[in-house]
C-alpha cells in the first residue's frame, strides 16, 4: 500500500495532477435465487479491483480488477485527466484518516451457505397456496472492505456489510394474473434473516396476491390520496431526491434548480437524506469520495434547504461537500446518490387523516413508475388500492397508478402522519446501482389517479 501511493505522488507530479482519488475495493458476496422449489442461481463470489480518478479541471478514470495492474490503472487515469483539461473546480476539504467497521451481531459470512439454502426452500414452501401459480425467493449478501486514499492525505478504510431477502408469489384465476411481493434489508447481519416472522410474512403475500384478483379497476381522474409510508417513501426518493441531486441541478435537468431557500411544500413538511441512520440498506459511513456521511436536511416546514452534493458539485454550487458521492463498484466514478430519504412524522394519526376524506383514494406500496425531474412530473403505480368514501375504507382496486406535478403534490399535502417507517430496502438505477432506502408516514394529498398495467 505504502508502494502504491508512493508511486501515485511520484505520477501525480510527473503529469501535473492538482488531485486524485484511489479506491482499492474487496467484496465477498454469495447470492441464491429459488423459483418454484428450483434453484437457479447460487454463487459465491469474492471481487477485488482498482478505480482511480485524477483531477486537472476535469476528471480522468481508469480501474482495474487485477491488482498487478494497479500502477498502470493509477498512471492512465492521470494521463487521460492531463488530456482533458477543463475548468471545473473541486471541493478538495481536510484530509482524513479513519478507520470503521460497521458491527453486527451475527455474521452472514460464517453461516454455512446449506443454511442459507434451507431458508430459501422454507419460504419457498411457505409460499404454496390455493391459487398460487408461481414463487420466488432471492437472497444474497456482501461485504465490501474499501481502502481510500488521496493527494491531500486522506487514508480511510471502511468495512460495510449488507444483506436482503425479496420473496414474491403470482396469482391466477379465470386467466387474470396478479403479483405481490416483500423486501427486507439492511446494513446488518443474519439476525435480520432470524428476526422475520416468515410464517406471516409468506402468508400476507400470498393473501394480497389472491385478494388482488378479485380487486377492481380504479376511478380516475383529480382525488385526495392517502399514500402509506412505502409509496410516500417512494414519492419522496423518485419525485423530490432525484430533483435535489447536484447533478441534475448542474446540468439543467432539475426543476429545483436555483430555488434553494423556497418555499417548495406546505409548513409541517420535513424531508432529509440520512445516510448515517444504524442497520438501515442505504447506510454508509464514508461516501466513494472519502467524504463522511452525514443526515442532510432537503426540506424544513416546506423550505428547501440543501442539494446532495459531491465534491464536484459542491465547489461549482459553492456548497458544503455532504457525503453524497456514491459508486456501483471500483469500476464506476461516483455520482450525486442518495443513501436514506424519507419524510418525518408530523401530528397526524391515521384515523384522523383518513376522517378528513370524503372522496379519494387510500393507495399502498411501490410498483415501480417515472419521473421527469426537469420538467418536474412524475407516474408511480401503487400495488393496490382502496376507494374511500366519507372517511372509511370502501372497495379494493388495483393496478392503480398516481401521477402529477412534483411541486403541486407538495403544495398540495393536506396532513403528514405521525408513523414514519424507513424499512423499504431496494436499488436505485441512475446509469449505475446503489442500495437505497427510503419511507415515511402516510401522507394526505391530492393528485390525478388513473389505472395501469
Amino acid at each position: 500500500m505504502e508502494k502504491l501511493m508512493r508511486k501515485a505522488e511520484e505520477l501525480a507530479g510527473r503529469y501535473g495532477i492538482s488531485y486524485y482519488e484511489i479506491r482499492i475495493v474487496e467484496v465477498t458476496a454469495s447470492s441464491m435465487r429459488m423459483e418454484n422449489d428450483q434453484l437457479e442461481e447460487l454463487s459465491l463470489n469474492t471481487e477485488v479491483g482498482i478505480g482511480v480518478r485524477a483531477f486537472n479541471g476535469a476528471w480522468g478514470f481508469s480501474s482495474a480488477n487485477d491488482m498487478g495492474r494497479a500502477e498502470r490503472a493509477i498512471e492512465t487515469a492521470m494521463k487521460i485527466a492531463r488530456l482533458s483539461k477543463g475548468s471545473s473546480k473541486l471541493h478538495v476539504g481536510d484530509p482524513v484518516v479513519d478507520s470503521v467497521e460497521m458491527q453486527i451481531k451475527k455474521p452472514f459470512n460464517e453461516i454455512d451457505v446449506e443454511e442459507k439454502l434451507a431458508l430459501a426452500r422454507e419460504i419457498s414452501s411457505l409460499l404454496i397456496g390455493d391459487g398460487i401459480v408461481s414463487r420466488s425467493v432471492h437472497y444474497g449478501d456482501g461485504i465490501k472492505r474499501q481502502l481510500y486514499f488521496n493527494s491531500i492525505g486522506s487514508e480511510i478504510e471502511t468495512v460495510v456489510p449488507r444483506i436482503s431477502l425479496v420473496f414474491s408469489v403470482t396469482a391466477k384465476e379465470n386467466g387474470e394474473m396478479q403479483t405481490y411481493w416483500k423486501s427486507f434489508g439492511g446494513t446488518t447481519g443474519w439476525e435480520l434473516v432470524e428476526g422475520i416472522d416468515l410464517p406471516s410474512w409468506t402468508g400476507f403475500v400470498k393473501e394480497k396476491a389472491t385478494s388482488l384478483l378479485h380487486a377492481r379497476a380504479p376511478p380516475s381522474g383529480t382525488f385526495d390520496v392517502m399514500m402509506d409510508p412505502e409509496l410516500t417513501g417512494v414519492f419522496i426518493h423518485e419525485a423530490l431526491g432525484h430533483a435535489v441531486e447536484a447533478d441534475s441541478v448542474k446540468n439543467g435537468d432539475s426543476i429545483l434548480g436555483g430555488r434553494l431557500g423556497e418555499m417548495i411544500g406546505v409548513e409541517g413538511l420535513n424531508v432529509v437524506d440520512d445516510p448515517t441512520l444504524p442497520g438501515k440498506f442505504g447506510s454508509y459511513v464514508y461516501d466513494d469520495e472519502g467524504v463522511r456521511a452525514k443526515r442532510i436536511e432537503l426540506i424544513t416546514d416546506g423550505i428547501l434547504m440543501n442539494y446532495l452534493n459531491d465534491r464536484e458539485t459542491s465547489a461549482l454550487l459553492d456548497l458544503e461537500s455532504n457525503g453524497h458521492g456514491r459508486a456501483q463498484g471500483y469500476a464506476y466514478q461516483p455520482l450525486v446518490r442518495m443513501g436514506n430519504t424519507y419524510v418525518e412524522p408530523g401530528d397526524w394519526s391515521f384515523e384522523e387523516m383518513l376522517a378528513e376524506v370524503r372522496s379519494g383514494l387510500y393507495m399502498i406500496g411501490d410498483k415501480g413508475g417515472q419521473v421527469d425531474t426537469a420538467g418536474g412530473t412524475f407516474t408511480f403505480g401503487a400495488k393496490e388500492g382502496y376507494v374511500i368514501e366519507n372517511g372509511k375504507i370502501k372497495t379494493h382496486v388495483r393496478d392503480v397508478a398516481l401521477s402529477g406535478k412534483i411541486l403541486d403534490v407538495l403544495k398540495n399535502i393536506k396532513a403528514v402522519g405521525n408513523d414514519t417507517r424507513i424499512e423499504f430496502p431496494g436499488y436505485c438505477g441512475k446509469g449505475q446501482v446503489v442500495p437505497v432506502d427510503d419511507g415515511g408516514p402516510h401522507v394526505l394529498t391530492s393528485a390525478l389517479v388513473g389505472g395501469m398495467r
